[in-house]
């Protein structure tokens, strides 16, 4: 696992699925406690109706929590995206930004749920935003969480 995250973002930035759709990694925090996403709106990332195409916007989420709480739970665990859902609440039009926060709280959490060899799905939400920040949708991820079998 990345323990940079200036790496991480730089790898983001340079993936296919993320460069060639116009989705860009503003920020990951060297902590792992925040990132920032955006997504410009170009003419291949546009649906018929000349808004954002809802699998730009489901993708620019995807792997962050993921990232972000394998980054901060360390080797000794199992970090999946186990599920997803989207809710769309109104067309995104221009520059639209995720932000993803991964609490010293939720961490307490998971290792709580986990201390026995469970394993813990907990779920988190994404809100998609534009410029003038409202919302354009919601995103629900659900993780999946285990300690690995060497750590139980």
């Amino acid at each position: 696992m990345l323990k940079r995250a200036w790496l991480l973002k730089f790898l983001l930035n340079i993936w296919p699925p993320f460069f060639f759709t116009g989705i860009k990694v503003e920020l990951i925090s060297s902590d792992f406690r925040h990132a920032r996403v955006s997504l410009k709106m170009r003419p291949w990332n546009k649906n018929a109706m000349g808004v954002h195409f809802g699998g730009s916007l489901f993708a620019m989420t995807d792997p962050f929590y993921m990232l972000m709480t394998l980054a901060r739970l360390g080797n000794n665990y199992y970090v999946w995206d186990k599920s997803a859902d989207i809710d769309y609440i109104k067309p995104g039009k221009g520059v639209v930004h995720a932000e993803f926060y991964v609490s010293d709280h939720f961490i307490d959490e998971i290792i709580e749920h986990t201390r026995g060899g469970d394993k813990y799905l907990p779920s988190v939400e994404v809100c998609v935003k534009d410029s003038y920040g409202q919302l354009i949708a919601k995103v629900n991820r659900r993780l999946y969480i285990r300690r690995k079998k060497s750590q139980r």
